[in-house]
């Protein structure tokens, strides 16, 4: 079947007032730039629905495959358009039910929003369902149950009409949200962190924290390798990296050992802050979960939070840890966060560490040693890359580049 419109509902951008116009246009951008470099389509955004004209040489699938993880997309529907006349209207309904298997059971469905057509929707359904039972031979109708559903859409500009109904990843356009910075281990839990709140509209940069020579090259292309499947789904994506083992090895030289994860943290959220303000952000986003490890207690995160005034936000603080794989497996980061490259928190691990760490006791512990100027040192050297889902590493160029003189 060759369709000729998509049909791209809004899900949640429906139940915006005055304001429609700015989450439409956003989720405008954000489709078209989904999309590139494909061709042989024209996206038209309206107030209630965006609209895909599609043209012959439009790849139809691969269109519907990156709609379909595009933030504040509700679901998409691969359609016909058709002129407002009955004839028109049965014709195509018979094309679509060709397709049926013979002895499957079918209905139609009428949706009229312009009112003023002739006929009401009853009597429409029962003419193009007339229509498919006398020209498909092998079709019964079934309205409780059936196994096909053909939708028609009768509305002001023509006619439309569909059998599938494809499921979008619903929540806001990214970039109606404001910006936040997701701390990003590594791990199975902070890039499905990212993703949730990017799935409430708001728009993120990374930061991660690299200790070499505790951990490797490989921990760091880990990450990188993340970022650039987040980004698939949202756009370019700005990853800061810091340079964090002068000051993972002074806490371990000045801080109580059971009390070395607390500190680590605390730093990590103090560096964390400084570049909150600078990148113009308005919240930090981690990927803690409530009791999961001794650092994510009540008491550790009440302890870890004191150094910072900025909003915390902790989207998967409640949820069972099959609930979080499930998520990370549906975005495509698990297999990348299960590789076994460690990060700066695991290496440093205490054997024992405190789960319920007394914050008087940080503050003595990290008075020991005034780390302020480390601090700032590790923001004033932090590296800074853009991802996008066609970043290479440097491993990648060197290797592209030998390719290209060997050929």
């Amino acid at each position: 079947m060759k369709y000729d419109h998509l049909i791209v509902r809004y899900g949640e951008l429906t139940l915006k007032g005055s304001n429609r116009k700015k989450f439409v246009n956003q989720l405008k951008t954000n489709v078209t730039r989904a999309l590139k470099p494909l061709d042989g389509f024209h996206i038209k955004g309206k107030r209630d629905r965006m609209y895909i004209e599609l043209f012959e040489e439009a790849d139809i699938d691969e269109i519907i495959h990156r709609l379909s993880k595009v933030y504040g997309i509700k679901s998409i529907s691969p359609v016909l358009k058709t002129e407002k006349n009955d004839q028109a209207m049965a014709d195509v309904a018979v094309q679509l039910a060709q397709s049926f298997d013979k002895g499957s059971t079918f209905k139609i469905d009428v949706k009229r929003s312009d009112k003023s057509y002739p006929k009401d929707t009853y009597e429409l359904q029962r003419e193009i369902g007339g229509a498919v039972l006398k020209n498909v031979e092998g079709l019964t109708v079934d309205v409780r149950q059936p196994q096909h559903e053909i939708r028609v859409e009768v509305r002001l500009d023509a006619i439309y009409i569909y059998v599938e109904v494809i499921q979008g990843s619903g929540g806001l356009p990214v970039g109606t949200g404001g910006k936040t910075l997701l701390m990003l281990s590594g791990g199975i839990d902070s890039p499905v962190a990212g993703m949730e709140v990017m799935k409430r509209g708001v728009t993120i940069e990374a930061i991660h924290f690299h200790s070499p020579p505790f951990t490797s090259e490989k921990a760091k292309e880990k990450v990188i390798e993340l970022t650039r499947i987040m980004s698939e789904r949202v756009g370019p994506i700005k990853l800061h990296i810091v340079p964090f083992t002068d000051l993972q090895k002074q806490i371990n030289k000045s801080v109580h050992p059971r009390y070395t994860m607390t500190s680590t943290r605390r730093l990590m959220m103090r560096v964390a802050d400084q570049l909150v303000h600078k990148i113009g952000a308005l919240g930090i986003v981690n990927g803690e979960n409530l009791g999961q490890v001794a650092s994510q207690t009540l008491n550790s995160m009440y302890a870890i939070n004191h150094v910072t005034s900025t909003p915390v936000l902790r989207p998967l603080l409640t949820l069972d840890k099959e609930d979080i794989v499930k998520k990370a497996k549906e975005i495509g980061t698990f297999e990348v966060s299960i590789q076994p490259y460690e990060d700066c928190c695991t290496i440093f691990t205490p054997k024992n560490p405190v789960t319920e760490p007394d914050f008087n006791k940080v503050m003595e512990y990290e008075s020991v040693f005034n780390f302020d100027s480390m601090v700032d040192d590790a923001v004033e050297n932090i590296e800074t890359i853009v991802v996008d889902k066609n970043y290479k590493s440097e491993k990648d160029k060197s290797t592209d580049a030998l390719m290209e003189d060997l050929f």
